[in-house]
Formats: C-alpha cells, sequence, structure tokens
C-alpha cells in the first residue's frame, strides 16, 4: 500500500531538466522566426527609442522647398533651368556655403548654359544622380545629369532612401551604384565624399551595389528642419541672415511632386519628402548620431545566449521566482540594446532573445504543470486503487448484508425481509406482520416489532425484527431511528467533466475527500480511544498527543507538540530509579518495549513504551500508551480489604459461636438462656454481615438496564414502615413530610435499602425520645430526600471518610455500636449508580443531616 506519507521512488516527479527546456524553447523560436514578428517587434523598439529622444537639429542646414506657393506662383513644373539658375544666384549673394539639388537633371536643355555659369560661379554645387531602367525593357542603370552639368557640380550623390520591409523609411546606404563605382549620398556628397570602388572587384556592370546602411535619427516630423518656399526666396532680396555658412537642400516638397517616404514620426499620414530626409541625414552625420545596425550573427547569438541561460537555470528556480528571472532578463535585453543605441549608436535587434525570455516563463510553467500533473496523476491513481479505511454508508449496503448485520449485532427472536412483494427469509415473522404504511428509510416501532421500507435502486425491501422484550428494547430501537437505511429511489447521475482541467479538479477534490475523511477517521479514533496515546519522533519529542493526555497531564495541547517526552514525565512524576531518560532512550536506542508505573494528580496510570519505524528513514520513534488503572488498583484495595473484612469480621464471631458450642456440648445438661441469646446475637451478626456484603455486590453490579418506572415517595414509606418497629423500641418518632408522588427511572428495591441503611443509622445514634425527620420533596429536575437525626453528631476530621468501606466511627465503638463500614458505602453506591449525589452535614453534639438527590424520569424519553 502506497500512501500520501511514503512516496514510490519509481514515480518521483521528473524534474524540467536544462534539455526539455531548451528543446522548447529552441522549437518556438524557429516556429516564431518564420513569421514576421521578430522584425515588427525589433522595428518597434527601434522607432520608441528614437521617438523618445529625437536628435537634435543641427543649425547650419536649411531646405528651400519647391511647395504648393511655388508651383502656383511660378507656373507648371519642370521650370526653366535659368530660373535653377537665378535661385543659385540668390543662394550665393546670401552666402549659402553649399547647395545640394534633390531634383533630377538628366536630360539636356535649352538653360543648361546658364545654369552650369551659376554653378561654376558658387562653385559647390551637388546634384543628384538616379538608378532606375532608361526604359522599361532596359536594365538597371545610373541616371546622370546632362554632361555640361556634371562637369560643372562639385560632387554627385545617389538620392535613394530604403524602405523597410513595414514601408517605414528609416534609414539609407551610404554608397550606392552599379557594379564599377559606388556613388556618396547627398549627404556625404554634400561633405566632400567621393565615389569610391566597390568592395568586391570585377562585378558586372548591370549589378546594383549598396554598402554602409546606416539608420538615421530623424530631428521630428515633416517640417522640422528650417524650410523656406523656393518662390520667396527666388523674388525676395538675398538673405544672408538665413543662409550665410549653411548648407542648403533644395528639392521639391509639394504634394504630387517628388518623393514621399513614410517615417517612424509621420507614418503614412504626414509622410517627409527625400529632400528633407536628406537634410536630416547630413545633420546626424554632422553630429556623428548615424546609427550603424549590429551584425546579424550578434542577434542570433545574444538569443542563443538567452536560451541557454534560462534553459540551465530556470529549471533550478522555484515557481514563484521563475516569472522574476524572465522579467530580469527581459529586461537586461532591453537595457542592452538601449545602452548601445545610446552611447554608441550601434542598433541591435534583440527581438529575438527578447521573444525567448518571455516565452520561456509559460513554457517552463507548462512543462512543470505537465510534469506535476503526470505525476500527481499517477498518484491519484494509485491513491484511488489503494486499500482506504472505509465507513459504507448503510444506505448503500444490500439489504441481505444489512439484516445479517442486525441479527449478530442485537440477536433478534425473529425477521423478515421482502423484495417487493417476495419472501427472501423470514423466522416468526410473515407478510401480515408487515405494516402497510411504511415510510422509505423510517423506522417503525410496534411493540417489540420493528419494521422499516427500504430502497435500492428502484427496487423496494420491506425488513423486519423481532427484538427481545426486555429493558434493552427501548435502547435498540431508539439507535435504530439514528441511523440512515435508505436514500432517495433514484439518484441523479453525476456530469462527468467536459474539459481536462475540471476532471482533474474532480479527481483531485475526491483523493482531498478520501484522505481528509481518514485523517478524521484516525483523529476521532485516537481521541476516543479509552487510554491515552502520545506518538514521538526519534529523538523523543512528542508530535501527536490525544485528548487524554491534555487532560491527565492538564497541559494545553499547543504547548504537547515539541514537548520532550521526558521532560512531560519528570514534570508529573519525578524519580530517581530508573530516571524517565533511561527509559525513553532505552526504548530509542535497545528497540526494546517498556512498561512503567505512573502516577499524575493521586491517580495510577500505567506506560507502555513501544518502538516503531519511522516511514522514510531508518530511525525509530515511540508509541506511548498511558492506561489509567485507578479503578484496577481501587478494586484490587477493595479486594485486600474484603480479605482482611472477612478474615477478621466474618471470621470473629464465627470462632466465638464455634467455642461456644463446643462448651454447650462438653454440660448439655446446664444450657442457660443467656448462653441461647450469646449464640444468637453471634449469629445475626454473621448473618448482618453477611448481608451487607452482598447488598454491597450488587449494588456495585447495578446497571441501567435494571433500572425501571418506580415512585420515590412509596420507597420511602416503605423504608420508614421497615425501620418503625426499631424506632419505637427507643421511642423514636419517624415524621415524614411530603406528599408529591416523583418518579424516577431506577432499582426500587436498592432504593429502598439504601434508605432503609440511612433510617437505621438515625435511629441507632440518636437518643431515647428523640425524632427523626424525613422530608421528600422536589428540586428542579431531581427528587430529594433529607433525613435529619437529633443524634450526637460526627467529629468533622471523620467526614471526609464517611462514606469508605469498612470506615467505623470512632466515637461510636467507643461507645459500643459496633458496625461493618459498610451501609455507608452502599448508600454512595447505589445513589451514583442512579446518576444522583448524596451530601452530609453534620456537628458534634447537634445531630446530622443527610440529603439524596436523583434525577426525576423524564416524560419525554
Amino acid at each position: 500500500m502506497q500512501t500520501a506519507g511514503h512516496m514510490n521512488p519509481d514515480w518521483l516527479p521528473l524534474k524540467t531538466t536544462p534539455w526539455t527546456l531548451g528543446l522548447a524553447l529552441l522549437l518556438m523560436f524557429l516556429l516564431v522566426e518564420n513569421t514576421a514578428l521578430p522584425r515588427r517587434i525589433d522595428y518597434w523598439l527601434l522607432d520608441s527609442l528614437l521617438l523618445a529622444s529625437p536628435a537634435t537639429a543641427s543649425p547650419d542646414i536649411a531646405i528651400v522647398a519647391i511647395d504648393d506657393l511655388s508651383l502656383a506662383q511660378q507656373g507648371r513644373w519642370p521650370w526653366p533651368r535659368r530660373t535653377h539658375a537665378t535661385l543659385i544666384k540668390k543662394l550665393h549673394q546670401a552666402g549659402a556655403k553649399t547647395i545640394v539639388f534633390d531634383i533630377l537633371f538628366t536630360e539636356p536643355s535649352s538653360g543648361d548654359s546658364a545654369l552650369k555659369r551659376a554653378m561654376q560661379a558658387h562653385g559647390k554645387v551637388i546634384l543628384p544622380l538616379h538608378l532606375s531602367p532608361s526604359s522599361p525593357r532596359s536594365l538597371l542603370s545610373e541616371q546622370l545629369p546632362s554632361s555640361e552639368l556634371i562637369n560643372a557640380a562639385m560632387g554627385l550623390g545617389h538620392a535613394h532612401v530604403e524602405l523597410d520591409q513595414d514601408g517605414i523609411a528609416r534609414g539609407l546606404y551610404l554608397f550606392n551604384g552599379m557594379g564599377q563605382q559606388l556613388w556618396p549620398s547627398l549627404a556625404l556628397a554634400a561633405s566632400s565624399r567621393s565615389p569610391r570602388k566597390p568592395d568586391t572587384p570585377e562585378l558586372p556592370s548591370y549589378v546594383n551595389v549598396r554598402d554602409d546602411y546606416r539608420i538615421v535619427p530623424l530631428t521630428g516630423g515633416a517640417g522640422t528642419l528650417p524650410t523656406y518656399s523656393y518662390h520667396n526666396v527666388l523674388n525676395g532680396p538675398p538673405a544672408p541672415d538665413v543662409f550665410n555658412g549653411k548648407t542648403v537642400f533644395v528639392g521639391a516638397t509639394a504634394a504630387g511632386l517628388g518623393d514621399t517616404l513614410p517615417t517612424a514620426f509621420s507614418g503614412l499620414s504626414q509622410p517627409m519628402s527625400g529632400v528633407e530626409f536628406h537634410a536630416n541625414t547630413l545633420s546626424a552625420s554632422q553630429q556623428g548620431l548615424l546609427i550603424s545596425p549590429a551584425p546579424k550573427w550578434i542577434s542570433l547569438a545574444l538569443a542563443a545566449i538567452t536560451l541557454l541561460a534560462l534553459a540551465i537555470f530556470l529549471p533550478r528556480l522555484r515557481s514563484a521566482r521563475t516569472l522574476i528571472a524572465c522579467m530580469a532578463t527581459g529586461a537586461l535585453i532591453f537595457s542592452l540594446c538601449a545602452v548601445l543605441l545610446a552611447v554608441f549608436r550601434v542598433w541591435l535587434p534583440v527581438a529575438h532573445a527578447l521573444m525567448i525570455s518571455l516565452l520561456a516563463f509559460p513554457i517552463a510553467s507548462g512543462l512543470r504543470l505537465t510534469t506535476a500533473s503526470q505525476f500527481l496523476n499517477r498518484q491519484l491513481d494509485e491513491l484511488i486503487r489503494s486499500p482506504r479505511v472505509a465507513l459504507p454508508e448503510p444506505a448503500k449496503r444490500p439489504p441481505r448484508q444489512l439484516l445479517e448485520h442486525f441479527q449478530e449485532l442485537f440477536q433478534p427472536k425473529g425477521w423478515l425481509l421482502m423484495e417487493g412483494n417476495d419472501v427472501l427469509t423470514a423466522r416468526h415473522l410473515g407478510t401480515s406482520d408487515a405494516p402497510g404504511n411504511l415510510e422509505p428509510g423510517l423506522w417503525q416501532h410496534e411493540g417489540n416489532h420493528s419494521w422499516v421500507k427500504l430502497y435500492r435502486g428502484s427496487t423496494p425491501y420491506t425488513l423486519g425484527l423481532t427484538l427481545p422484550n426486555d429493558l434493552s428494547r427501548d435502547a435498540i430501537q431508539r439507535y435504530l431511528r439514528r441511523l440512515t437505511l435508505s436514500r432517495a429511489a433514484f439518484t441523479t447521475k453525476k456530469l462527468r467533466p467536459s474539459d481536462n482541467i475540471s476532471a482533474h479538479i474532480e479527481r483531485v477534490k475526491l483523493a482531498t475527500e478520501r484522505l481528509n475523511h481518514v485523517q478524521e477517521f484516525i483523529r476521532r479514533s485516537f481521541e476516543r480511544m479509552p487510554d491515552g496515546i502520545i506518538v514521538t519522533d526519534e529523538l523523543g519529542i512528542i508530535r501527536f498527543a490525544n485528548g487524554h493526555i491534555e487532560q491527565w497531564f492538564g497541559e494545553p495541547m499547543p504547548s504537547l507538540g515539541g514537548l520532550p517526552l521526558t521532560r512531560l514525565l519528570e514534570g508529573h512524576d519525578p524519580r530517581e530509579t530508573p530516571p524517565w531518560h533511561e527509559t525513553v532512550s532505552e526504548t530509542l536506542t535497545l528497540l526494546q518495549s517498556r512498561t512503567v508505573d505512573l502516577k499524575i494528580q493521586d491517580k495510577d496510570f500505567l506506560i507502555h513504551f513501544a518502538p516503531f519505524a519511522l516511514p522514510d528513514s531508518e530511525q525509530y520513534g515511540i508509541v506511548a500508551n498511558i492506561s489509567d488503572i485507578s479503578e484496577l488498583r481501587e478494586q484490587q484495595r477493595q479486594h485486600r480489604e474484603a480479605i482482611d473484612f472477612i478474615s477478621h469480621d466474618v471470621r470473629s464471631p464465627l470462632v466465638s459461636q464455634l467455642a461456644l458450642i463446643e462448651q454447650l456440648k462438653r454440660d448439655p445438661t446446664h444450657i442457660g438462656k443467656s448462653q441461647l441469646a450469646q449464640l444468637g446475637r453471634l449469629a445475626r451478626r454473621s448473618y448482618h454481615l453477611a448481608e451487607e456484603f452482598v447488598q454491597l455486590a450488587r449494588a456495585e453490579q447495578l446497571t441501567e438496564t435494571r433500572f425501571y418506572e418506580c415512585e420515590f415517595l412509596a420507597i420511602v414509606e416503605n423504608a420508614r414502615d421497615s425501620v418503625s418497629e426499631q424506632a419505637l423500641e427507643k421511642r423514636i418518632s419517624l415524621q415524614l413530610q411530603g406528599t408529591e408522588d416523583l418518579w424516577l427511572r431506577g432499582n426500587a428495591e436498592l432504593l429502598e435499602r439504601a434508605v432503609i441503611n440511612l433510617l437505621t443509622n438515625a435511629v441507632q445514634y440518636s437518643t431515647a425520645g428523640s425524632a427523626v425527620n424525613l422530608q421528600v420533596f422536589r428540586a428542579g429536575h431531581q427528587a430529594c430526600l433529607t433525613i435529619a437525626d437529633e443524634g450526637a453528631g460526627i467529629d468533622p476530621e471523620e467526614l471526609p471518610y464517611l462514606f469508605d468501606r469498612y470506615r467505623r466511627q470512632r466515637s461510636s465503638e467507643l461507645a459500643g455500636n459496633h458496625g461493618t463500614g459498610l451501609g455507608l458505602s452502599f448508600v454512595k453506591t447505589v445513589i451514583e449508580k442512579h446518576r444522583g449525589e448524596i451530601y452530609v452535614i453534620s456537628s458534634p453534639g447537634e445531630g446530622s443531616s443527610f440529603t439524596l438527590k436523583l434525577p426525576i424520569a423524564d416524560p419525554m424519553a
């Protein structure tokens, strides 16, 4: 049998190992990797960090915008190149350091000469190039400005801006071109960066080569950088205070003209123009704020390290700390990402590592729950299959089995068991004896016949018993009324749980109920045991004690737990040979049982020490069984006193009688009346001693099964009449007061004998011509009798021992009244057997008053 306290080692729950957790995390990582979720998380993190701290705009950058006003005033696009030449002159007059055009001049025009002269006059004009097919059927090629303008420009720069997979512009390649030459971006060209060769030589001329991708931290949304209308600059006077020493970007911002780029600041609702994006690129480049993406292998390595670390450490942590560890790991990864971005201007995608740290908690918890569920299922299955302490309800027992149990328990004179109208078994009862109005589960009693109707399923059964027609019948019938032998005829079928969690909950609930049932059964069994029980551990420390221990030792239950057994025993019954610690230690070390006498508060006990093997241990504890033997010791004492009584009080008159008879045998002719009278007195004394001894024995064996209805006043009157002749000899009047009938459940014969003993003593110890008063009255639920005499009274030092057997009053012995010492002991025994009480009030020279109190019979019983 396997119990909750003893676990099968083959069924110990498997721990979540690094391999199981690591493989689960790796599988989940591979599944997520095939989705766009990691990229979206990285984009969101990057945008959130950049939005939280926008870049500062460079003061040396301005934008001349071809806006809606300019188009309205200057006419349809494209404008003559002489117009652009005029703008260059105006900016040159205003002191512009560098002019960057984000306007394509790929086709020759009649105004190229004027534009060329203006560019040459300024000397620092950057023109854009574009990579695209020259026709729908052509390959990708470089779309350069006209040759005349190329010669006049300080440099060329590509105008391409990259859109990420979510359609948002976050950066560009600093160099882009075909296989033979890489052109710098417009921002780098404005910083005097020249074209360079690709790192991979001998590439075909039609291959688009991009290098040095950088993320551009924007200063804000569209319009954040200083922007001036093309028309106003062209037609207004030169403005050195606005453009002097600055790099001026010229490009289209009007709707429908030029490229528009969604950014993290604007999204798709307010896109940024390409010229403003390039201006932001130059602003960030001048301040060293361009962000370099970390190599992809670093991101994968970080994810692998995170996976490995969590797989190793999480199984070692308690469940409550797993969430904290995962959150701390995620916070550490995010902090690393933020520090690299803010301090080192490096963007490290951490979505994979973050997702691993976030997924680790539910996966680890799920594995733990799965393992725990499997283990619990095994334990629950074993618990359900294992033998258990069960108290089957009588309502579930088969009727035949119930009848067998009743036959063994009550020994009925007859019985009848029917299934429907068919007789299954019968003795001295027939179908005609069964009442026709039986209610299911309710006993019906008719004299000494008891009947009940039962249902098992939908089948009715009728059970009848013929009980013994004696005093035990009423008790048996009261007991039967308390039994629940039948439930409803039809029971509702329990619904099976529809989901697995509910099924587990139901199984745990069932197992918990069974464990609680077993624990409650054991607890009540120990509490109701007639002996005291103490259980200790291997060091002799008390771990369990039942209620008797608390009552006998006077120690509250909370203080008993954890108390050394030797300290408890030494504190209530100290002894030197053998000392308690020696008895307890030898029980544990030698594994031998010990039985020792124990005395607590003037009561005698017997304590039996027995070693027992502790579960899941090679050590032994102690079970101490403490039996109250005070009654046994009292019986032994009474037995010795009885032997002394027989050997002295009974033997003495018999010896005297034998001696007198021998004397008469020697001289039978001289038998006188005095000798016969003496012989009669000795015989009566022997008979009286034997009678009192027999009466006391009968009183001690009295049980409530010999009780019956009796009237207390009549008992007292009969006792008075029995003593009246003795009282008349001493001219003592017996005065009875009381007229109310008081009914008791008891033994009238022994009660009358007890009252006679009290009256006899009152007459015997009263002076001649006095009175003895008897008063019968009711006090609450008790019938009371007070017997008061006018005798010599009782000494105070003798009152505590007045009702002890074989105890005689010294004053009575000196006065010549020789008693047996059994009369008052008999009275007290009879009263106590009737659940009553007796007490005496007496003072020397003032007489004595004895009062009896007996419970009145309950009229509802």
